[in-house]
């Protein structure tokens, strides 16, 4: 299986990592060139007790990718992950304008069938949103019969013991809207039940 995880702050980084770990074949994907160069040369931006070992053995064994160009791997995937940053506002609202940028540009490129899933803190309704981003986009360039899903997974980790919780997880939550996305996530996260 192939994904990808946009975004290689806590939730992304910790995510792709152990996902590599459990044999999946993971691309993280970052606009900051310099914090992707960094991780490929085992500089890890966060500390997490296990992270560094578990992303050096990853990078080494060809499981774990990183990069700046979510277009070129996006159509070799069957999950992309969004673990982007939702900062809140002055009234605590989150901000979503990082996940719908990527939405806008898996729109732009998607050619085959792909599940979304939105790992990042985002309020109740954002899938339609990111939906109605990349259908909006698709149609601008033609594409609008393409098939894709769009699914949450929310994340319940706990910083110092992030790689502990993902990798034995009290539960897993997955919303889907397919079989197809069911069975997507069903078989991703199998090696973790």
């Amino acid at each position: 299986m192939k994904i990808a995880v946009v975004g290689t702050g806590y939730v992304g980084l910790v995510s792709g990592a152990c996902f590599a770990e459990m044999g999946v074949d993971v691309t993280c994907v970052d606009i900051d060139n310099e914090k992707i160069e960094g991780l490929k040369n085992g500089v890890i931006p966060i500390y997490e007790p296990g992270l560094k070992n578990i992303v050096l053995r990853n990078y080494e064994a060809d499981r774990l990718h990183f990069t700046t160009d979510l277009p070129s791997v996006l159509n070799s995937m069957e999950i992309v992950f969004i673990a982007v940053g939702t900062p809140s506002d002055e009234q605590g609202n989150a901000d979503l304008s990082y996940v719908f940028e990527v939405a806008r540009t898996i729109g732009d490129h998607i050619d085959t069938p792909l599940l979304i899933v939105t790992k990042s803190t985002v309020p109740v309704g954002t899938s339609f949103r990111i939906r109605e981003k990349v259908k909006e986009r698709m149609r601008l360039r033609g594409a609008e019969d393409l098939d894709f899903d769009v699914a949450s997974n929310p994340e319940f980790l706990k910083e110092g013991a992030a790689v502990e919780d993902f990798m034995s997880p009290d539960r897993v939550v997955v919303g889907v809207e397919t079989e197809r996305g069911r069975n997507l996530m069903t078989r991703l996260y199998r090696p973790f039940l």
